[in-house]
């Protein structure tokens, strides 16, 4: 199912601008997971424990929420999310990748786009934890195509009972070829660049073990990291055979549970000709929501917007909907 509808919204520098909650922001408790190459995951969770809907803790339902690129549980976006789940009574937990936390790495490994392995790791942790709980699942960016292509590879194998991707790159190759226009190349690629080479050099002493670490922090484009550092890591040939992997928009067929996709036609990460929409004619268990502006992760609405987005929004009703009325969403 394709939705296609205009909503006018200012973006800001791409990303929200909005106020912070401080008590949801100070209530989150922080939890750490092995994993089974000897690493650690780092989740941050909201219990939402005055929750008056859903009192009894076994059932509350539980959002499980993944940011972006570089993001932790303390970026905007997530923050509102987890205020609209604690509106409607819901638990969350935000997966933190890999050394973006503060964390330590405990082993030469970082994250990217194709590998679902901490994913799968966690969505079995939150499952054996709260097994009579429903678990659903939001993805932002990144962490938007990281949840797709879970879903591309597990079907019917997953025990979330719906999925939202949020302003995802389908097609890595569209991306990084608008991300290395001459503006955005100057405007973002350049400062997500040094942002990646940030985190690596915080874990320079465990990685440089197994990579050129000098080699990786003379990368002027997020492509040249990626040929440098996370194809090697997770055993690409090329930074090509990598993105092939990365890109969900090949895969969409194979999803087989409720899953919402907001974009926006002028987001500069995922350019709108790249977006999956034949694909999602072609799947009934996908809606595709397009706007017309919105940048990546705005969707600001108003002349003067403060608070919660177009995305939010969607957020909340979609969650709310498959919680209430879940049973008639799958016989749409």
């Amino acid at each position: 199912m394709v939705i296609q509808c205009r909503i006018f919204t200012q973006a800001l520098g791409g990303e929200a601008v909005l106020q912070k909650d401080p008590d949801t922001s100070s209530s989150l408790g922080s939890e750490f997971i092995k994993t089974a190459d000897g690493g650690q995951i780092s989740l941050d969770w909201f219990d939402n424990d005055d929750s008056v809907y859903y009192p009894d803790t076994a059932s509350r339902p539980t959002i499980l929420l993944l940011p972006g690129l570089t993001g932790t549980s303390r970026e905007s976006y997530i923050l509102h999310m987890i205020q609209q789940s604690a509106a409607l009574g819901y638990r969350c937990v935000v997966l933190n990748n890999r050394g973006v936390s503060g964390e330590r790495l405990l082993t030469p490994r970082t994250y990217c786009a194709a590998n679902t392995e901490d994913l799968e790791t966690v969505i079995d942790h939150i499952q054996s934890t709260h097994s009579a709980a429903p678990l659903l699942a939001a993805g932002v960016s990144m962490g938007g195509m990281i949840l797709a292509n879970y879903l591309c590879q597990k079907g019917r194998e997953t025990s979330l009972r719906a999925a939202a991707v949020f302003s995802a790159g389908w097609d890595v190759f569209e991306s990084t070829a608008s991300l290395e226009k001459p503006l955005n190349r100057f405007l973002f690629n350049s400062y997500l660049t040094s942002c990646l080479q940030a985190s690596v050099n915080r874990h320079r002493q465990i990685l440089e073990k197994l990579f050129d670490i000098d080699h990786v922090m003379k990368a002027k484009t997020i492509r040249e990291f990626d040929e440098r550092f996370t194809s090697i890591m997770f055993g690409y040939a090329t930074y090509k055979e990598y993105y092939k992997a990365a890109s969900p928009c090949h895969k969409l067929k194979s999803v087989q549970i409720p899953v919402l996709c907001l974009n926006a036609a002028d987001d500069v990460f995922s350019p709108g000709h790249a977006f999956p929409v034949e694909a999602a004619k072609k799947n009934p268990n996908i809606a595709l929501l397009l706007t017309s502006h919105g940048g990546h992760i705005g969707f600001l609405e108003g002349i003067w917007p403060r608070r919660s987005t177009y995305m939010d929004r969607v957020f909340k009703q979609f969650m709310q909907t498959v919680i209430e009325q879940g049973s008639e969403l799958e016989n749409l």
